[in-house]
Formats: structure tokens, C-alpha cells, sequence
């Protein structure tokens, strides 16, 4: 039996080198992701979720800890009170994307570093801190519109790329032994490039091109609660709730609007820069975020939890544009999900001792159509979360997590783009005790 279960542990640690590998080289391969619904606002937002809680449909404002190892909930800093062990968790992400309008489709695959992330207890079972980085929200589109000047067709190349990046440092702490508190402080910063081409299509024909850049980079802040209610000893109810306050960021501007020649569909380098306009100061006011979560659980054993979220983006400025002028609006969502483990100190099964998740989200994103159409999001997800061999001492201990998301963006109704995606996450959660003190005889 022993001989099984090493067996089993070394496939899967082949595995987790096999999967980083390709993870690296699909890395390297494609950085940028393609959404048109990415050019409203700053981007594609990503949200603070690690992918253990993706698995669960998002859940994350109610959850402290479903299972025996660590989980950094980011969302919800209250929750870094209850870090026991040094912990490290880092992930890669990849996406399969259809886009549909009418009869046309259109397919992509784009990956990119996930997050890495590190917690550690100050006082063990009452104060935790954490910090780390991750994507905050991701820009990249192309598209195409087309009018007539004249008899002349005259198109319009669109695109985007960049987006924001989210460093954090947060600690929390528990007051008696129900209530828990935390904090985020949290820094920004990131690249928003667009750019709109006015192109004849005589040829060869002088060309236009205006490209916006802000860079952006600021202080926001995060926060978040948790209250638990007994039922047993070992299960429990979780009131939870998080945010992040309407943070003002700095931006800087900078335009740039050039000419060029494209002859037989080959275009030349610019040769005049008719205008450049750098650094104009800017500002990109953040919205008020709320979420509500709770959640019923035995420990160690099973948990399911659902959250509610609000946006307030009708308050979003970018550079004096309004939030109506850039067809954004308040948005909602809800989340459902759980997780089972059927016994983590099983000896004769291997299986028995995995996490097994799985979730369900709906969205009424920010973004509302210039016919205006709102754009809806919903999805299913599902994962895994595998524990891999712990060192001979049995002080550190290792878990792969593999999260799978299925889901869609918008519809095609009134000539509409429907983006349907199926993404993956790729996590390694590290669980260690550092800092001991070693007593010689």
C-alpha cells in the first residue's frame, strides 16, 4: 500500500513538471488577452481570487478555511488572521476565447502569470500578515469599423493593450474567538494603450493614427470582516463582509497622433508626428465596491457559501470622461459554490484526501452598450485541489490546485459580440513552518 501511494505521489509530481513547463512556454508564447468588452473602463477586471475560490463559482467574502491547509483570500484580509503556517501560493492562467457576432466567430488562446502571494502568522491563530502581486485588470481588443467619405470607403482600425497590475500588503487580526478584522493597502500601477486609425482604402493613401496612453499608478484600499456562529464544534455559520473605498489614482497622458502611408495593404513608418502631447496630469477615480458573503461548513470536511457584489461604477472618471460617456453603469453579481474533501486523513485512498470544488456566477457587468443593451455574465466552474508529497520531516506540505471556468460575455442579439471563454488556472500552494527554534541536547 505504501508502495501505491508513492507511486501516486511521483506521477503526480511528474505531472507538475510537465504542466510547468508548458505553463512557461505558453508564457513566453501569448501575454495579451482578447476581449473587445476589455476597451470600457480600464479593462477586463480580474478580481483578487486565487484559483482555489475560481473553482467555487468566486466565492471568497464568507470563506475562512474550507480544508486543513492555508488559503490566502485576498478579497477578504479579515481572513489572514487565521494563516497558521508560512505560505506561499502562486498560479498561471490560460484562456481559450470565442468571440461570435452573427455568423462570423473569431478564436483566440492567450496565458499569462496568474498572482504570487505570501502569508505568514504574527501572533498564530489571532494576527496574520500578507502581500504579493497579481493582475488587476487586462486590456486587449482589435477591431474594425467602416464609413464612406464621398465614394471613398474609409476604415477604422481599433485596439488595445496593457492594463493594471496590483501589488498589496494587508494584515488582520481576531478579536475573541468569533470575530475577525482586516486591511488592505494596495498599489496600482499599469500601462492603458489605444489606439484609433483613420485609413483609406485608395491605395497608396496617406493615413492617420491617434494613440492614447495613460499610465497609471496610485494608493487604494481594501477591507473586509468576518463573523462566525457555532453550530458544533467543528462546524460553523460565516457572516462576511468586504470592499474597496472610491480610491482617487494618479494618471499621466500622453498623446500621440502621426501620419503614414499604406500602399497595397502594406503599411510604411510614419513619416510625420503631427502632434505630442505628454504627460498631462489625469485622474482615475475607482469605485466603491461592497460584498456580502456567507457560508455553512464542517471543518476540514465540506463547505458551501454564496456572495453578493455591487459596484458603483457609475461613479468611474477616467481624465474627466464620465462613467455614462464611456457606457459604464453599476453593476451586480452573485456567486454559489462548495467544496468537499471526504477525508484528508484517509491512508488507503488517495482520492480521498483531494479537495473536490465547484461553483456557479452571475454578473450584470459595468459595461452597458451604446444601443443600450446590458452585458451579462455567467459561468460554471469547477476544480481540484491535489495534495502532492510533503517533505521526509513532514513540516512542509504542498498542494496543487486546478481550476477549470467555462462561461460567456454578452449575446449576439441586436448585432451584438457574444465572447464565449473556457479558462484554466494552474496554483501551487506552499505550507511551511519557518522561523522554529531548535532545542539541542
Amino acid at each position: 500500500m505504501k508502495l501505491l501511494h508513492l507511486n501516486m505521489y511521483k506521477k503526480i509530481n511528474y505531472i507538475t513538471a510537465i504542466l510547468i513547463l508548458l505553463t512557461s512556454i505558453s508564457v513566453e508564447a501569448q501575454v495579451t488577452s482578447q476581449s473587445p468588452y476589455s476597451g470600457y473602463g480600464i479593462g477586463t477586471f480580474k478580481g483578487s481570487l486565487l484559483p482555489q475560490l475560481r473553482a467555487m463559482g468566486g466565492i471568497s467574502t464568507g470563506v475562512f478555511r474550507p480544508s486543513v491547509d492555508n488559503l490566502i483570500n485576498i478579497q477578504n484580509p479579515a481572513t489572514f488572521s487565521g494563516i497558521n503556517l508560512a505560505t506561499i501560493d502562486i498560479a498561471a492562467t490560460g484562456a481559450f476565447t470565442q468571440l461570435k457576432q452573427g455568423s462570423a466567430t473569431e478564436k483566440s488562446f492567450n496565458s499569462t502569470l496568474g498572482h504570487i502571494a505570501f502569508a505568514f502568522p504574527i501572533v498564530k491563530g489571532k494576527t496574520g500578515i500578507s502581500f504579493g502581486i497579481l493582475p488587476y485588470t487586462e486590456l486587449g481588443y482589435k477591431f474594425n469599423s467602416t464609413s464612406k467619405i464621398d465614394t471613398n470607403k474609409v476604415n477604422y482600425p481599433h485596439s488595445g493593450e496593457g492594463g493594471l497590475t496590483k501589488t498589496y500588503i494587508g494584515l488582520g487580526h481576531q478579536f475573541g474567538d468569533h470575530f475577525r478584522v482586516g486591511g488592505n493597502v494596495e498599489y496600482l500601477f499599469g500601462n492603458l494603450i489605444e489606439t484609433v486609425s483613420t485609413e483609406l482604402e485608395t491605395s497608396p493613401a496617406i493615413n492617420s493614427r491617434i494613440q492614447n496612453k495613460n499610465s497609471v499608478g496610485g494608493i487604494s484600499f481594501s477591507y473586509g470582516a468576518q463573523y462566525e456562529i457555532p453550530l458544533t464544534t467543528k462546524s460553523r455559520i460565516t457572516l462576511g463582509y468586504s470592499g474597496s473605498s472610491s480610491s482617487s489614482i494618479n494618471s499621466k497622458k500622453t498623446q500621440v497622433i502621426t501620419q503614414y502611408i499604406k500602399n497595397l495593404g502594406v503599411e510604411e513608418a510614419a513619416f510625420d508626428t503631427v502632434a505630442f502631447i505628454e504627460n498631462n496630469s489625469a485622474k482615475l477615480k475607482l469605485p466603491l465596491i461592497h460584498n456580502f458573503g456567507v457560508s455553512i461548513q464542517k471543518d476540514d470536511r465540506w463547505m458551501v457559501a454564496a456572495d453578493f457584489r455591487t459596484g458603483k461604477w457609475s461613479k468611474y472618471r477616467l481624465d474627466g470622461a464620465t462613467a455614462t460617456q464611456q457606457n459604464l453603469q453599476d453593476s451586480w453579481g452573485v456567486s454559489l459554490g462548495g467544496q468537499i474533501t471526504p477525508d484528508f486523513t484517509s491512508i488507503g485512498s488517495y482520492f480521498k484526501r483531494v479537495d473536490y470544488r465547484l461553483g456557479v456566477s452571475y454578473d450584470k457587468s459595468y459595461i452597458k452598450l451604446a444601443n443600450g443593451d446590458d452585458v451579462k455574465q455567467m459561468g460554471v466552474s469547477f476544480g481540484l485541489g491535489l495534495p502532492l508529497a510533503p517533505n521526509v520531516s513532514r513540516t512542509s506540505f504542498y498542494k496543487m490546485n486546478i481550476t477549470a471556468e467555462l462561461g460567456k460575455m454578452g449575446s449576439i442579439t441586436n448585432g451584438n459580440v457574444q465572447e464565449n471563454y473556457l479558462k484554466f488556472h494552474l496554483g501551487f500552494t506552499l505550507n511551511d513552518r519557518w522561523f522554529r527554534r531548535y532545542k539541542l541536547n
